[in-house]
């Protein structure tokens, strides 16, 4: 019996197509850098969400510290998940 070769051919070139062009996006994006200004800023974020507003801007916070623990005395990992946001209004 003939192994079907069109069929494993399509799904080849489709995927082989999907991981080219995933190469290719990712190695065109800059590498990021770290600041410690910007560290410090997100270690300095309180747990909850808070909130201020202003004539020109609105600033937000938000920030979730979660301990997941795998069985009682098992490994764990930390979540720590901080997002700042400013939206500013200015007239043109």
């Amino acid at each position: 019996m003939p192994l079907p070769l069109a069929p494993i051919a399509a799904f080849a070139i489709r995927y082989g197509t999907v991981a080219v062009a995933t190469y290719a996006f990712a190695r065109s994006i800059e590498r990021g850098r770290r600041d410690q200004r910007h560290e410090d800023a997100l270690d300095d974020a309180p747990e909850g969400v808070t909130a201020r507003r202003d004539n020109e801007q609105v600033n937000a916070t938000a920030r979730m510290r979660r301990v997941i623990r795998f069985g009682d005395s098992g490994p764990g990992i930390e979540i720590d998940a901080v997002s700042l946001t400013r939206i500013r209004f200015r007239k043109v």
